[in-house]
């Protein structure tokens, strides 16, 4: 896998939890699952920051972002 296209699904998959953790934790429920997305977004990011010998700036994700959706979409 590409350190871009697992830094973009680390990142949406991280983003994407965070609504389901704050809902288990209003709901007074352990937020299982949401812990468990957390860690495989987490996992996600480590992986794309060892794979690229470069490194990211916060200044260059949305480049990122917009590179893997220009090789995906049409």
């Amino acid at each position: 896998m590409e350190p871009d296209l697992a830094l973009v699904l680390g990142l949406v998959i991280a983003a994407f939890s965070v609504p389901s953790i704050l809902s288990a934790l209003a709901d007074s429920r352990a937020p299982r699952a949401s812990a468990l997305t957390v860690l495989i977004g987490g996992g996600l990011i480590l992986y794309a920051l060892q794979q690229n010998p470069n490194g990211y700036t916060m200044q260059g994700i949305p480049d990122v972002f917009v590179r893997v959706f220009a090789r995906f979409l049409p």
